[in-house]
């Protein structure tokens, strides 16, 4: 799959928005991924997870990964989908009193490698704090991955990472938001409103 395959699913399913967004992390940007919209459809959900399994494959085919982990909620369908197309176990970590946390009964196998996977990366926050998560419980964490990365791949989350397309977008601090200045309205479409 092509990173524009990737880009034009997002446009055919209006999940990539434009406006004035507040995005999960508290920054602020004129273009947000809405990954639910897209996703909503299991046949784009697969195909993507098999597109993120099978780079995953090529680059890290030695590592042998047991183990597929995602941060709750954004990126449950599509880590589940690169579980199934790896033929491995899938698990998420959720935030309790604001921390990421392993619950439901899951347990990492400490001699296995996992994997974390996501929807979308912006600042890597929780990837990396599902990484730490999973390394906290004994896991080996050896590589990352997300359908698109709009850092334009210059975030670091400890592990090396792959995305099915990358993009530059501007996000911004509150203070520093043209938009808000300005005094236009600002969306929360993501799932964690603050």
């Amino acid at each position: 799959m092509k990173p524009e395959d990737v880009i034009n699913e997002f446009k055919k399913t209006d999940a990539l928005l434009e406006g004035h967004f507040q995005l999960t992390s508290g920054l602020h940007s004129t273009v947000y991924l809405q990954c639910a919209r897209v996703l909503q459809y299991p046949q784009k959900a697969e195909a993507f997870g098999k597109a993120i399994a099978e780079q995953l494959a090529a680059q890290f085919a030695a590592q042998r990964i047991e183990l597929v982990a995602s941060p709750a909620i954004g990126g449950i369908v599509i880590g589940h989908e690169v579980a199934r197309a790896l033929g491995v176990r899938f698990i998420w970590t959720e935030r309790e009193a604001g921390q990421m946390t392993l619950r439901r009964g899951f347990a990492v196998n400490p001699s296995g490698k996992s994997i974390v996977v996501e929807d979308v990366i912006t600042t890597g926050g929780s990837t990396r704090e599902t990484i730490e998560c999973l390394k906290a419980a004994g896991a080996n964490v050896v590589a990352a991955a997300s359908i698109i990365d709009r850092s334009g791949g210059d975030v670091e989350v400890g592990v090396p990472r792959i995305a099915l397309a990358t993009l530059k977008v501007l996000s911004v601090d509150p203070s520093a938001c043209d938009a808000c200045r300005m005094g236009e309205p600002v969306g929360k479409p993501g799932s964690r409103k603050g």
